[in-house]
């Protein structure tokens, strides 16, 4: 019992650093040559804008839905998963049986 919870413990570290790393890779590597083939190149601050109004201080308060967050999250997500994914397969992988 305390072998599994230990390994338990040892997947949760490494998942997490795992997912910095890729989470990185993603942001820092991927995204800013994707950005070059979309035009505007800041997609990331995509949004639909619903209404504009006048808050009471006097700046300008925008009601948007931020689409390129969220198309660039669900990107993040996507790679993450199929590193993940790559990672629990070459660890899963079988041993080829003799005989």
């Amino acid at each position: 019992m305390k072998g599994q919870l230990m390994a338990l413990a040892v997947g949760i570290i490494i998942g997490g650093a795992v997912g910095k790393v890729v989470s990185s890779l993603v942001a820092d590597i991927l995204m800013p040559v994707i950005s070059l083939a979309l035009p505007g190149g800041e997609w990331r601050a995509a949004k639909i804008v619903l209404s504009r109004a006048t808050g009471p201080d006097g700046k300008e308060v925008i009601n948007a839905i931020n689409v390129g967050t969220f198309i660039g999250n669900v990107i993040d997500f996507a790679v993450i998963a199929f590193v993940v994914f790559m990672i629990a397969k070459a660890f899963l992988k079988e041993e080829p049986k003799i005989g």
